[in-house]
């Protein structure tokens, strides 16, 4: 898994199109329960509104489980998928959109509900900030006190680590969520600092 962007605040926006108004919400969801929970929350608030369209990458970017889209009563295809397209063009991850439709009495014609619904979506996601995901894994093993420092020190001057827990009894007990893409490299300095005393083992998240 490589990383990748994803929303770090919510976005609103609206335009107008031949007098029917589209309003444009974009949320942080970093899996289904979530984007679904976010499309209701958006169902509710516009609850009078012909249609409520969405879509959504509810997760990593390259897994199509997490993608899915709704027309909400529009004609097949010229809602839901157009703006999944935008979202998975983006390569943004953890990311659900909701277009709102309030019909304006001119019809749109497939081609421009097309262009309204992926159009909308498109100028919203310019107003987008990301934070990065980095992949992550936990490096687990104990050590003597006495190495403590060493190991510290050489996290924090080579390493990108996201998290260090540290359980102290008789031994130290240590939990230290890295990037996953230099878990092994940390595993083999740490093992050649001690001389051979402390063996991390890889746990997933």
């Amino acid at each position: 898994m490589s990383e990748y962007q994803y929303p770090a605040e919510p976005v609103f926006y609206q335009e107008e199109i031949k007098k029917s108004t589209f309003i444009v919400h974009i949320a942080h969801t970093p899996d289904l329960a979530s984007a679904k929970a976010f499309i209701k929350e958006i169902q509710d608030k516009y609850s009078d509104a012909r249609h409520n369209c969405w879509a959504h990458v509810a997760g990593n970017p390259g897994g199509s489980h997490v993608y899915g889209f709704s027309d909400d009563g529009e004609p097949n295809g010229t809602a839901g998928k157009p703006m999944l397209n935008v979202l998975t063009g983006s390569g943004i991850g953890e990311i659900t959109a909701v277009v709102t439709r309030y019909f304006g009495g001119i019809k749109l014609g497939t081609g421009g509900l097309v262009r309204a619904y992926g159009g909308s979506l498109n100028n919203a996601m310019r107003e987008l900030k990301t934070i990065t995901k980095v992949p992550s894994v936990e490096l687990v093993g104990q050590s003597d006190y006495s190495v403590q420092g060493a190991i510290e020190q050489l996290l924090k001057n080579q390493y990108q680590v996201l998290n260090i827990e540290k359980q102290f009894a008789e031994n130290i007990t240590w939990q230290i969520e890295i990037d996953s893409r230099q878990a092994e490299q940390a595993i083999d300095d740490i093992h050649e600092l001690t001389h051979g005393g402390v063996s991390l083992k890889v746990r997933k998240i």
